[in-house]
């Protein structure tokens, strides 16, 4: 008969898998595969195998992205983000999962997917000046912005002692993915991803705009009480991982010291609730046997 904690770990799995799954069209959770695109010992499939880091990661990478006027622009243009932002963060999440877990073939798959998509958007800024999704300088912003933050939010609440080697390491995987996509140029280090966005900052701006997708992504709501009340943290605490200058450039305060605690509360005790041992958290794939042979 299942302990206890076993009902609370598989309450808490199946409560993940939905809000990462729509189930109604037939989504599933991607599983942990050896022959996915990134080896099982990849830096990769450490960090973003890690629930909460990867969230707070992914809210503070958004706040960075949309501060590109053209990044902005494609967001606000081709997105369906007003009605469905959850649904946005979903579709990101499902894509790290498949792209880093899932076998090889389904990574190929999603990443064709996305850039058939990009190819077909553009569209102009309010000042008139033409922009493509497609843009290899906008999908290098997109790329370092995202990966940066999901290695920060990693470093800050589950290894805040991971080597500058690894460090290095995650970004010079990562850029298989950017490269796939058609981001140009790709960071291989992190003194490379720094002097990347140091490059575009002269670019970016914040408006009305930016003001309105803002407040949409940190009051976003996901289910219950108990579900909201952890996005109100993560939301919080991915806004404070921001660099001061992107912070005032939004208008946020840095999250209170409260907040910091939670959240990293929050991410070693969900990966020993989830799995009974540290960082094999998986997000938002199932853990599971590592199948070969090809998708199944």
């Amino acid at each position: 008969m299942p302990r206890p904690l076993e009902f609370v770990r598989r309450a808490v799995r199946q409560r993940i898998n939905e809000i990462f799954n729509d189930y109604e069209a037939g989504e599933r959770p991607a599983l942990r595969r050896a022959d996915a695109l990134f080896p099982t010992d990849s830096v990769a499939w450490r960090v973003n195998g890690d629930i909460v880091t990867m969230m707070i990661g992914g809210v503070s990478g958004l706040l960075l992205q949309m501060l590109h006027p053209k990044v902005l622009a494609g967001v606000w243009d081709h997105s369906d983000f007003r009605a469905d932002m959850h649904g946005r963060l979903r579709r990101t999440a499902k894509f790290i999962a498949i792209t880093t877990y899932d076998h090889a073939e389904a990574g190929r798959t999603a990443i064709d997917k996305v850039k058939r998509i990009h190819a077909k958007l553009g569209g102009s800024l309010p000042d008139g000046t033409p922009y493509r999704v497609s843009d290899p300088d906008l999908l290098a912003w997109v790329h370092v912005t995202e990966t940066i933050s999901f290695l920060n939010a990693w470093v800050r609440y589950q290894q805040p002692d991971m080597t500058m080697a690894d460090q290095d390491a995650y970004f010079d995987e990562m850029a298989r993915i950017g490269e796939a996509l058609g981001a140009d140029p790709l960071p291989r280090t992190r003194a490379e991803a720094e002097s990347l966005i140091r490059s575009f900052r002269p670019q970016l701006k914040a408006d009305a705009r930016t003001n309105d997708v803002a407040a949409l992504v940190m009051r976003q709501k996901v289910g219950g009480m108990a579900e909201d009340a952890a996005a109100g943290i993560i939301m919080q605490t991915g806004a404070d991982l921001l660099p001061d200058w992107a912070r005032e450039m939004h208008g946020l305060p840095k999250a209170p010291a409260v907040v910091t605690r939670s959240a990293r509360t929050m991410a070693r005790s969900l990966d020993w609730v989830y799995t009974g041992s540290p960082n094999r958290q998986v997000w938002p794939a199932e853990v599971r046997e590592w199948p070969t042979g090809g998708p199944k």
